[in-house]
């Protein structure tokens, strides 16, 4: 069931009553709370995912960069409703370490909620968007490479999540942010690997 999202507190607290029903909580259940139709859901979700601890379990990173990658090259592609296949929508975690993780990431949450709002449209219009979708295709085939850079995939999360909100919330300035903490996370890396 598509819904509109306009805050990062709003999305973790309804992902958070999605899985306090289950044992175990896949990706498909997750992906199907936040609206499969939605680029920006799900690319908040990624990034949040990334920006958490969450990001420290073997394989995550690499999952997560597959998971944008798929999304990011049908966006450009102009398709409006993301086919994931169903091995990776069968990845779960438990419930217990993915409302930690949620509890964990509250407070930040609440933090950026105060500053969002809609400010330099175009950057996040219909143009916008596409470049947006071309970042995150590059991020998202960096991320395996980011599983042996300490702190690359937190903060290529911290990016990702950015421009998911950026878009949620029709606001450019943290578009720009984003930018630059994306420049900021491929000079991490080229530092770290060469």
């Amino acid at each position: 069931m598509p819904r509109e999202f306009t805050s990062l507190t709003q999305l973790l607290e309804h992902i958070s009553k999605t899985a306090k029903r289950r044992k175990r909580v896949s990706l498909d259940l997750v992906v199907r709370a936040v609206g499969r139709r939605s680029f920006a859901p799900l690319l908040l979700l990624v990034g949040i995912i990334l920006f958490s601890p969450l990001s420290g379990i073997p394989g995550v990173p690499t999952i997560m960069g597959l998971l944008v990658l798929l999304t990011a090259v049908q966006l450009l592609l102009g398709r409006s409703h993301f086919w994931l296949p169903q091995w990776l929508l069968r990845r779960s975690i438990s419930k217990g370490k993915l409302i930690r993780a949620l509890h964990w990431l509250q407070k930040p949450a609440r933090f950026i909620d105060r500053w969002l709002r809609p400010r330099l449209e175009f950057l996040v219009g219909r143009a916008g968007t596409y470049v947006i979708a071309a970042i995150c295709a590059v991020i998202a085939l960096a991320l395996p490479a980011m599983e042996i850079v300490p702190f690359s995939a937190t903060t290529a999360g911290m990016a990702l999540t950015a421009l998911g909100l950026a878009l949620v919330a029709h606001d450019g300035v943290l578009a720009l942010f984003a930018f630059v903490v994306t420049a900021f996370v491929f000079g991490l890396i080229a530092g770290a690997l060469f």
